[in-house]
């Protein structure tokens, strides 16, 4: 067994501290989630930069950072490093030179979400649980039935009618009690809560258990690595629950308080769809939360996410890295896709596009310089959006000339 330095668990809102050696989601105060403190002294004398070099090059090659107690029991689908891309064209095309994107679209699932299920699910796992229930508009249900079904574990999804139909189709085949309901993920959560609620079923919505943050931590620690240990001067990020975008902020503040890294931390900006763009609203406004987005509508379905559980600590986020918060609409988000596939042969998600389709509206605001290395996160397969883009063709018959 690997040594583990996780120490608690800790409300993010009023700072209680619970034990994370057994089964916990919000706190018992205040209804706010839990975020994993670990010794960070003690990983630093236990791993070093260079240590990493002879390990798997996958998400579990930060072990160190993640809280399994028993890491050689981790439930995974063979989840690989994704690329940190050169864009050099459509780069140029956006006036972006330092352009990366990191395309998440190649883990199992065809999203980042295979990487808080790939976490959560283990812990779940570890602690003792055997059925899990969670809400989703999308991917997230896709990623916790494979990875649920790999542990042996029951996974009950709710999912808005209106979502992805591969996202129904994936969620089904890997045998989870899937459902669907006639209205958004909030509605979906609703009926998740009040099942958790009766049944005692393990709660895997967003932010509702403390672990698949964790998995998303990983983003930020591999983006760092791929740099040579270093930090891009803006992470431009998809954002609906925004659960990405707090754990590459953790990661990051980690890496800086290890001296892994140096400098200072990268503007976190993040972008949502002009139908559904409740934390957007909230940055302009100067709030310290959001409030919920009424009629929610837009073609990228992971961004139809009306009111975050952890929208302050997103607010949190972009606020103390001078980061920013745009709103793009859906015929930019089909045009951003067009573009990165003419330029570079990128079929972009939905959700990866709108981090696209903002970059002339940062770089118009001065939220982004030309000279800036910039990554932005592409977070699913674009080839799972068949419905977003029309593939109309001209129809030749067998005689005709091109």
């Amino acid at each position: 067994m690997s040594e583990n330095f996780l120490r608690a668990l800790r409300c993010a809102r009023c700072g209680e501290q619970y034990d994370a050696g057994v089964e916990q989601h919000l706190c018992q105060a205040c209804q706010g989630p839990l975020l994993a403190e670990y010794a960070m002294s003690a990983i630093g004398a236990a791993v070093t930069p260079k240590d990493l070099l002879t390990r798997e090059q996958s998400l579990w090659r930060y072990q160190e950072f993640l809280p399994l107690r028993e890491p050689e029991r981790r439930v995974s689908l063979g989840e690989s490093w994704t690329p940190l891309l050169e864009v050099p064209r459509l780069a140029d095309h956006l006036g972006l030179p330092g352009l990366l994107i990191k395309d998440e679209g190649l883990l199992p699932t065809g999203s980042f979400k295979a990487r808080g299920a790939a976490v959560g699910v283990s812990m779940a796992r570890e602690l003792g649980a055997s059925v899990l229930a969670l809400p989703t508009a999308g991917n997230a249900g896709g990623a916790w039935a494979a990875y649920g079904a790999r542990a042996g574990l029951t996974v009950y999804v709710v999912t808005p009618a209106d979502a992805p139909r591969i996202n129904l189709v994936e969620t089904r085949a890997a045998g989870a009690r899937a459902s669907v309901v006639r209205g958004l993920i909030s509605d979906a959560g609703a009926i998740v809560n009040r099942a958790v609620s009766r049944h005692g079923w393990y709660d895997a919505g967003t932010l509702r258990e403390p672990y698949r943050i964790e998995g998303k931590k990983t983003m930020g620690l591999e983006v760092a690595e791929q740099l040579q240990w270093s930090l891009p001067d803006a992470v431009i990020y998809p954002c609906g629950g925004g659960v990405g975008v707090i754990g590459m902020w953790r990661a990051f503040h980690q890496l800086l308080e290890l001296g892994w890294v140096r400098g200072t931390l990268p503007k976190m900006i993040i972008v949502q769809a002009a139908g559904c763009a409740p934390l957007v609203r909230a940055f302009q406004a100067r709030e310290e939360a959001s409030a919920f987005w009424e009629g929610a509508s837009t073609v990228a379905a992971g961004l139809r996410v009306p009111k975050a559980l952890g929208d302050f600590l997103v607010l949190r986020a972009v606020r103390e890295t001078s980061g920013s918060a745009v709103a793009v609409e859906d015929d930019a988000i089909r045009a951003a896709i067009l573009d990165s596939g003419r330029t570079e042969g990128l079929l972009l998600s939905p959700e990866g596009a709108a981090t696209i389709a903002a970059i002339p509206a940062l770089l118009a605001m001065g939220a982004l310089k030309p000279a800036d290395r910039v990554v932005a996160f592409n977070t699913g397969a674009g080839i799972k959006y068949p419905e977003v883009l029309s593939a109309d063709l001209p129809v030749l018959d067998p005689g005709d000339n091109l």
